[in-house]
């Protein structure tokens, strides 16, 4: 299966496309990283990424599809794979269609924004070991204090209230029309995020029509 996986920042992503690549054997793909092998291993089209990077420019949709389309022509990808993270624009989407690359289905993660508001910031992460808490759905065992090394807990500068609805607000501009690009095209699906994860996996299984896969 050839998937791209898309929601708010905070919907769950990064835990339903590690779930879903362990059960169907197939890799996920985040473009950051495809950036920076592109670069690290000097192909033609990472160099020039390199050059916009270097130059403090964004890199245009084109050199970033071109980097797409070179990862996943490599081997491992041939079973399938799982795009995360990208395309995160109607031009990216239509770019990554005329290229040639084929996607079976895109599956957008659904949790509204006083949600997505409500779990990020309450995330909060030791200062010293960075070990992860949430200080609804997973507490520390003394208020402030990490359970592994006793460090304060804090609260990430990108997790405050404001920051996070200014993300939600760019991906509602900027990425999910896209949905309706796909929805457009026969390939998307939806499935809800729900508080607890293995409600949310239950419906991404359903939603791609696989039987549930396991938990991690």
């Amino acid at each position: 299966m050839n998937l791209v996986l898309m929601g708010p920042p905070g919907a769950g992503k990064g835990t339903q496309g590690e779930i879903l690549s362990k059960k169907l054997g197939i890799d996920t793909i985040s473009t950051g990283v495809m950036l920076r092998s592109a670069i690290k291993e000097g192909t033609e089209i990472g160099k020039l990424a390199e050059q916009y990077i270097n130059d403090g420019k964004l890199v245009p949709d084109e050199v970033i599809v071109g980097i797409v389309k070179e990862r996943l022509s490599k081997p491992d990808c041939e079973k399938g794979f799982i795009l995360d993270g990208f395309p995160r624009t109607i031009a990216q989407a239509k770019a990554l269609t005329e290229s040639g690359v084929k996607i079976d289905k895109v599956l957008s993660l659904e949790v509204e924004d006083e949600k997505i508001v409500e779990r990020l910031s309450s995330r909060r992460e030791c200062s010293k070991c960075g070990a992860p808490y949430n200080v609804i759905s997973n507490k520390p065992a003394e208020e402030g204090k990490c359970d592994k090394c006793g460090g304060q807990l804090i609260r990430r500068a990108d997790d405050n209230p404001e920051t996070i609805q200014n993300r939600l607000d760019v991906y509602h501009e900027q990425t999910e029309p896209i949905k309706d690009y796909y929805a457009a095209e026969g390939l998307l699906v939806t499935a809800k995020g729900e508080e607890l994860l293995e409600d949310t996996t239950r419906n991404v299984a359903k939603a791609l029509g696989l039987e549930e896969p396991d938990a991690v």
